[in-house]
């Protein structure tokens, strides 16, 4: 039987867990560990370790589903990633989510989705929905890309090229073309 994401809460999820779970699992099986309460989101950013944390705020929208979490995936094949990944899901975990946003984010506008890459507790590059809606999941992983390449040092890619074609069944290539593509 699988299992699904259930926590306790101040505040009631706006989905039905079951319906969501597929969504989250794309990013999960790529790496992304869940923020599931607000001490989630603290123990992954309040802190000075110089280490790069990539924080994706995941949706049932279309532009999440289109380029937003496939971008992320996508990006998450380059030999240069984050040290850390993370994800929440807007309307789910509504207290992380709250967290997230008025501790980390109190100078940037609310937004799902989202992606944002972290040092120390601070943003070095927000991607908000005006920046994932309207474009591929290819430019998207392209921008993630340039950004890891400046600011981290974690040697990628977040799961073998393999494993990569057999999560998203081909979808974005076939292991042995990015194999090609890096030569």
């Amino acid at each position: 039987m699988e299992q699904y994401n259930l926590i306790k809460s101040t505040q009631q999820p706006s989905y039905d867990p079951i319906t969501v779970q597929p969504m989250r699992d794309e990013l999960t099986s790529v790496g992304c560990k869940e923020l599931l309460t607000p001490e989630d989101v603290d123990k992954a950013l309040n802190r000075n370790d110089n280490k790069t944390i990539l924080i994706v705020i995941n949706s049932v929208c279309g532009c999440s589903a289109g380029s937003g979490r496939p971008g992320v995936m996508i990006a998450l094949q380059n030999s240069v990633i984050p040290d850390e990944l993370y994800t929440l899901f807007g309307g789910m975990e509504k207290d992380a989510i709250d967290q997230y946003r008025s501790k980390y984010l109190a100078n940037h506008q609310a937004s799902s989705p989202h992606i944002a890459l972290f040092r120390n507790g601070e943003p070095l590059a927000i991607f908000k929905r005006s920046d994932i809606d309207r474009h591929s999941a290819e430019s998207i992983a392209s921008q993630l890309i340039e950004i890891f390449n400046t600011e981290c040092n974690n040697t990628g890619p977040s799961i073998s090229a393999k494993d990569f074609e057999k999560i998203t069944h081909g979808k974005y290539g076939c292991y042995t073309d990015l194999v090609k593509d890096k030569k």
